[in-house]
């Protein structure tokens, strides 16, 4: 029997074994990681800051020991009458509180610096915004976005260098002066301490020095001139530019107006009242550096000094009018292109005038006080004079013919020789003949370079007989001085420039050169009445003033290379020398002609007379 046969039982097939999962990954946490980089950024940043800043300050200078900062000292000369001649050194005048000015100075320099400055904590934001907004309109720089605080900053105690380096300084400085001071205390630090032009620094050195008056004086249209030149002080300088600077004010007083500091319509009536006086004589500079030469060591290294000169402004004015007239002129014509004054006074000498040349701007050589020519026949007073201490007389005869000495003749020019005449005459005429016969008498070469040297003049002179005929060189000044002797009795005067002086505001002692006698006073008077004659009825006629006495002498010298007059009149004695600088000769141009008229119409324009 077959067998039989299970059915087969189909067994699920067994599934392999399941591979474990891979773990999860945990979800980046980016705010975590935000936070760990912003942390180390920070720390970064205020490394790198802090590197900036010491990079930046590294070289601040210390507040405290910037507003104590030393300065030049000033001198400021004035006239005989007070009117300012010249400064030098760094010009503060002085110290103003806000108590003491009027309203609309302060008003005036906010409104056209810092309008916000009652607002700001040093640096204003909003003004930056603002002018950065008006540059980019005007496509050019209009407006500046400083504060008074970091102007303050800037000229205390850095230096005008632009660069960011600096600004950021002057921004740091500036947040600190806010911090130390109040804001009056910061705008009367300003006040005081501004830039105005001119060596000028504060609002008082500056309205003295442009209006004449001082701070707590000025005008609301002078304070509006004032506030302008921070800007530009050398371009709104109202004596170098006067319409720039009434322009630059107008826009003040409009700003004035537009911040409520005056009425709106009296900005144009303040412009329209502006009046600038008078600058300084523009030829005294040759007489200020004259006398800033001859401090020496008088002054005091530190002080401020204001010192009242000898100068007569009205004697100064006419010898530069007179002098420019004459040689844009018949000078012109003649071949004369410069020429020098000085004027004395004959007691005490004072200068009371003085022209180094035709402009000071174009050439300040002074050409009274440094030029050495020779003078000529202005020399022969000194001949007359040793002739007359040796026993001679006015009306003593002298011969005027011919005389040769060693192969040397020296002419007479156009004078007829009349075989003898007096002294007086042989002085008057300026006869060459009859001057070398003098010296003979008076003792030769040597004892006549004597009396010259009591009477002032340094010398050297020559050891021959040329001497009687001014072969030595002088300057114009040394040569004036060494005429007042015969002007004033017989005594030897010193020139000197300052008759007071401050420092500090307080009087310090500052005595004349003391004179002393070198002449018999009878002496004295007949060398003064022979040098009358000259003028009367010699060489010197052209100098001659109705109603006023004058005496003096003429000079000439070789080829008319150079022309001289020196006379005396009205207590003082003035010197005049015309020629060139190189020496060329001038045509026909003698000592009797154009300097003779030339110190006559100086006399008659000082005494008020047309010329």
């Amino acid at each position: 029997m077959p067998r039989a046969v299970a059915p087969r039982v189909r067994r699920p097939p067994v599934a392999a074994p399941a591979r474990p999962a891979p773990p999860a990954r945990p979800r980046r946490r980016l705010a975590p990681r935000l936070f760990r980089w912003s942390v180390m950024l920070a720390v970064w940043g205020m490394v790198a800051g802090f590197v900036a800043l010491l990079w930046f300050a590294w070289d601040l200078p210390r507040p405290e020991d910037a507003l104590g900062a030393t300065r030049r000292p000033s001198v400021t000369l004035v006239a005989a009458d007070g009117a300012l001649l010249a400064t030098s050194g760094d010009l503060y005048g002085e110290t103003v509180r806000l108590a003491d000015l009027p309203a609309h100075v302060p008003a005036a320099f906010i409104a056209i610096e810092d309008r916000r400055f009652r607002d700001h904590h040093g640096l204003d934001l909003v003004g930056v915004a603002r002018a950065l907004v008006a540059n980019l309109t005007a496509r050019r720089v209009v407006q500046g976005g400083s504060t008074l605080t970091q102007q303050l900053a800037k000229n205390l105690f850095l230096t005008p260098e632009r660069s960011l380096r600096r600004k950021v300084q002057e921004a740091l400085l500036a947040l600190w002066l806010e911090q130390r001071f109040t804001k009056n205390e910061l705008l009367t630090i300003y006040l005081n301490r501004v830039y105005l032009g001119a060596g000028t620094f504060g609002v008082d050195a500056a309205a003295r020095l442009y209006f004449g008056v001082p701070a707590r004086r000025l005008t609301v249209g002078q304070a509006a001139v004032l506030a302008g030149l921070p800007k530009a002080p050398s371009r709104f300088n109202p004596r170098v530019n006067p319409s720039a600077a009434v322009a630059r004010a107008v826009e003040v007083l409009e700003a004035m107006a537009e911040t409520g500091a005056i009425p709106a319509a009296a900005a144009m009536q303040e412009a329209e009242r502006l009046r600038f006086p008078p600058a300084p004589s523009r030829d005294a500079g040759w007489f200020a550096d004259w006398v800033r030469d001859s401090l020496g060591e008088r002054a005091p290294p530190t002080a401020d000094l204001l010192l009242r000169t000898t100068l007569d402004t009205r004697l100064q004015a006419a010898a530069e009018a007179r002098l420019e007239a004459l040689l844009a002129g018949p000078g012109r014509a003649a071949g004369v292109s410069q020429g020098a004054v000085v004027a004395i006074e004959a007691a005490s000498g004072a200068v009371r005038a003085m022209a180094g040349g035709r402009d000071y701007r174009a050439s300040p050589f002074n050409r009274a006080t440094q030029a050495r020519r020779q003078p000529g026949s202005a020399f022969k007073p000194f001949v007359y004079l040793a002739a007359l201490e040796a026993g001679a007389r006015p009306e003593d005869g002298v011969s005027d013919a011919p005389i040769s000495l060693g192969g040397w003749s020296p002419g007479n020019g156009n004078w007829r020789s009349r075989g003898e005449i007096t002294l007086e005459d042989a002085l008057a005429h300026s006869v060459n003949t009859a001057a070398v016969r003098v010296l003979q008498r008076s003792g030769g070469p040597r004892q006549v370079a004597a009396v010259a040297q009591r009477l002032g003049l340094p010398g050297p002179f020559p050891r021959d007989a040329s001497i009687a005929l001014g072969t030595a060189e002088v300057t114009l000044l040394d040569l004036v001085t060494a005429y007042a002797p015969f002007a004033n009795g017989g005594h030897r005067v010193a020139p000197f420039g300052v008759a007071e002086a401050r420092a500090e505001g307080r009087p310090i002692a500052w005595l004349p050169p003391a004179r002393a006698p070198v002449i018999a006073a009878e002496t004295a008077e007949a060398m003064r009445r022979m040098m009358t004659a000259t003028v009367a009825r010699g060489t010197g006629r052209a100098a001659a003033v109705p109603g006023l006495p004058v005496a003096g002498k003429t000079g000439t010298t070789q080829d008319n290379r150079d022309a001289w007059f020196i006379g005396m009149a009205g207590g003082n004695v003035m010197g005049i020398w015309l020629g060139n600088d190189d020496a060329t000769p001038m045509e026909g141009v003698a000592g009797g002609g154009l300097p003779a008229r030339l110190f006559r119409e100086i006399l008659e324009t000082a005494r008020g007379r047309s010329g």
